[in-house]
């Protein structure tokens, strides 16, 4: 069937399909339904229950330390599903922002028999949709047939790992700006449908040089509302006035907004903060990591550009060791200390404390 789609393409429609509430499944003989905590309505939860089997909330290890819960798998924990759990219990579980006011949501049973393949999986995914990082499983007999029966779209185990898509530049134009009249936009799109990604190019920097670069994560309230809990958007505007004063250099906007999480999550963790946690613990809470970005995705572009080596804009040790991994040579970097005020001491503090970076 010429149409079907390849391995790339199904796993992109399963993550919007998880967005939308919608369950896919994993596995080709035995393998799992899945349906993401945080969109899963009553409807569809009633549906799974009369399935019978044994349906688990799957959990990342950072949310079951919040919640009291032993992670027998280390990086997750599979919660049984009590007879009476509700769509407000499953989200009440994975959002940590009701926590202070209804802590008792235990005791928490979770498995430590069997494997754990499959809910890792789930959680990988919802994560990727940019979801709570929480996941209904129910176990399968006949996943390919369950999912054929159903139209539901099925991805096989293990899932592959994750690799950094091709980018393909899909457009350019000159951009005069107020930091550089000399600019020019790209627009980079990558082969699995997710998000693009921008280069600015500031001048005519040569390819067998070590330009200026900036890798800037999108920041919505920083760079566009001007927020003053974070330092990025000064940052954002100090990298490109750095390079209009040097006349060549290469901006990349990188759509991984709250260090890879995704807005609504920053403003989750930013209701934490509210309570009193810092930015990492906030993360945590919630279920990640303190840093979810691929930087690789910078050095694919970068590549994309005809860049090999650069200097690099950067406050963040890991920003350089992970180009130098990808296979973009940093011969320096340049720090770029900007944007401290008020209401973001704290949140740079524990950036140089727990993140490591320069400040």
């Amino acid at each position: 069937m010429p149409f079907r789609p390849d391995p790339v393409e199904r796993r992109a429609r399963a993550l919007t399909d998880l967005r939308l509430g919608v369950p896919v499944v994993l596995g080709q003989d035995k393998g799992a339904l899945v349906l993401a905590a945080e969109t899963a309505g009553p409807d569809r939860l009633a549906d799974l229950r009369k399935m019978g089997g044994a349906p688990v909330l799957a959990i990342t290890g950072r949310r079951a330390t919040t919640l009291r819960a032993r992670a027998y798998d280390g990086d997750l924990a599979r919660v049984a599903l009590p007879a009476d759990a509700d769509c407000g219990w499953l989200r009440a579980v994975a959002d940590p922002a009701g926590d202070l006011n209804t802590p008792m949501k235990g005791p928490l049973k979770t498995l430590r028999d069997g494997s754990a393949e499959t809910h890792r999986a789930a959680i990988a995914l919802v994560k990727a949709a940019r979801l709570l990082p929480a996941a209904l499983v129910l176990p399968l007999e006949d996943a390919a047939g369950f999912a054929a029966a159903n139209e539901l779209t099925r991805l096989d185990l293990p899932l592959p790992p994750a690799l950094t898509p091709a980018y393909a530049p899909v457009a350019a134009a000159r951009l005069p700006m107020e930091a550089a009249e000399k600019g020019r936009l790209h627009v980079f799109r990558p082969g699995d449908g997710g998000e693009e990604h921008y280069a600015v190019e500031i001048g005519k920097p040569l390819r067998d040089t070590a330009p200026l670069v900036r890798l800037h994560s999108a920041c919505f309230t920083g760079d566009v509302l001007g927020s003053l809990k974070c330092d990025c958007g000064p940052q954002l505007h100090a990298a490109l006035d750095q390079m209009g004063e040097a006349g060549e250099g290469v901006l990349l906007y990188l759509n991984q907004e709250g260090r890879g999480i995704g807005l609504a999550n920053k403003m989750r963790a930013y209701s934490l903060q509210d309570q009193g946690f810092d930015t990492v613990e906030a993360n945590h809470r919630l279920g990640f990591e303190d840093d979810e970005r691929d930087f690789r995705i910078g050095a694919e572009i970068l590549k994309r550009l005809g860049f090999s080596r650069i200097r690099l804009l950067t406050n963040n040790p890991n920003k350089v060791a992970r180009m130098n991994e990808a296979g973009i040579e940093v011969e320096e970097r340049v720090p770029l200390k900007v944007g401290r005020g008020l209401h973001n001491h704290h949140y740079l503090a524990t950036k140089a404390a727990k993140s490591g970076h320069l400040l």
